[in-house]
């Protein structure tokens, strides 16, 4: 399975970025000797520890994961919370309540509507959606801290799920066993997860943002500034971005050590150095060209493989079990360019059967897991793998230029 995150842009955009994906019932199979990998963290204050692996629910392939601390605002009333999923496909933290399973039992301040009711956000993804309401929260990773900021708790005992929400034909991830993870942190090329669209009236909002009483839940208009917000964008410091590193992979392992790091050359370990920059077009994108081919493409920490074309384009087969995955019956190479802005690079990628992947016990770190994704290269995370991936946020400047855009 696989889940994306809203479409973000409003009117200009039909993008849907995805997000984590997570497999059930990984282990099993013949006994595999499993190992796990590593990469030193540069020092600083503003790098965060990740680590690639099964997550809380012992239940992901390929998700990685940190931890942060939530307080109630401008109080001592706190709590450090880890299997939080990194996301650089989606904006905003969205915490997981301990009514479905998860970490969250500090009791976070709700935003009220219009009316004085309480503000529910709904999140839909590819594969489900997450429903609960906004909250306010000061939250800190490493040596970073956002204030009083929007966040969404996914809590499946708030209100009644609208239709509109609960008819988008994919199911609720309320709980940890459905969304592998205690939250997720949104730290994509974006401020807020929804932008000018929510604030719009009537059939010009996309109906993410509600209020509700205790008859029903009504769509309302979210100013930008009180919709849930990437914690990186209002740091005091290191705020235009975030730079993912993961140690180069070869072959499955149990899990993998990286670093999250804040700012982008905001500090002598977070320099762009030789890389090259390709920005966002105004959907959100870049582009990737296969065979002569040009497609939509994006990069995206949160997705559990490398989503890209259909059996017809790629020319391999998906699963019998499972037609969210490619399983070729031996290992395939591709080459393709990733480009913008008049930058190319070349990329070079395998992909292997995720039966034969997720057959082995104890391994939940895939560098060729890959699925069909038609008309479009989702670069999920075996493409971070070897590389330092940044991604720039929107309007905040870098020593070479302003986001949005990502590097590597």
């Amino acid at each position: 399975m696989r889940r994306g995150s809203p479409p973000r842009r409003g009117f200009s955009s039909g993008l849907l970025l995805a997000l984590a994906a997570f497999v059930t019932g990984c282990g099993g199979g013949a006994a595999h000797i499993t190992s796990s990998a590593t990469s030193p963290p540069p020092p600083g204050n503003n790098v965060q520890p990740i680590v690639v692996g099964a997550g809380p629910a012992n239940n992901y392939a390929n998700g990685v994961f940190t931890s942060l601390t939530v307080c109630v605002p401008s109080s001592s009333t706190c709590e450090t919370i880890d299997g939080i999923l990194v996301d650089t496909g989606s904006y905003g933290l969205r915490l997981l309540s301990s009514a479905g399973g998860g970490a969250l039992t500090v009791g976070l301040p709700q935003q009220k509507g219009p009316s004085g009711n309480p503000v529910g956000e709904c999140a839909a993804f590819v594969s489900g959606y997450t429903w609960g309401p906004v909250a306010t929260a000061d939250i800190s990773i490493a040596g970073e801290k956002a204030s009083d900021i929007p966040v969404q708790v996914i809590d499946p005992t708030f209100a009644k799920v609208p239709s509109a929400c609960a008819n988008t034909g994919v199911p609720e991830d309320d709980s940890l066993q459905t969304l592998g993870a205690n939250g997720i942190l949104g730290v994509g090329p974006y401020i807020s997860d929804c932008g000018r669209a929510c604030e719009q009236n009537a059939s010009n909002n996309p109906g993410l943002y509600y209020e509700c009483s205790s008859a029903s839940c009504q769509v309302i208009s979210q100013s930008s500034a009180r919709q849930v917000q990437n914690p990186v964008a209002s740091f005091a410091t290191d705020n235009n971005g975030v730079v993912v590193e993961l140690p180069a992979l070869t072959d499955a392992v149990s899990t993998l050590a990286g670093s999250l790091i804040f700012g982008i050359g905001t500090q002598s370990n977070n320099g762009l150095g030789a890389t090259t920059l390709f920005p966002l077009d105004s959907s959100g994108e870049f582009s990737t060209s296969y065979k002569g081919q040009s497609y939509p493409a994006f990069v995206d920490s949160g997705s559990n493989g490398i989503f890209f074309l259909d059996v017809a384009a790629s020319g391999l087969t998906v699963c019998s079990d499972n037609s969210g995955f490619y399983c070729p019956v031996s290992q395939a190479n591709f080459t393709a360019q990733t480009s913008s802005g008049g930058a190319t690079e070349t990329v070079n990628f395998s992909v292997a059967s995720a039966d034969e992947l997720f057959s082995t016990s104890g391994n939940f770190v895939f560098p060729t897991l890959a699925g069909p994704n038609p008309g479009t290269f989702d670069w999920g995370l075996p493409f971070f793998f070897g590389r330092q991936i940044f991604t720039a946020i929107e309007s905040r400047s870098t020593p070479k230029g302003s986001g949005p855009f990502w590097a590597y």
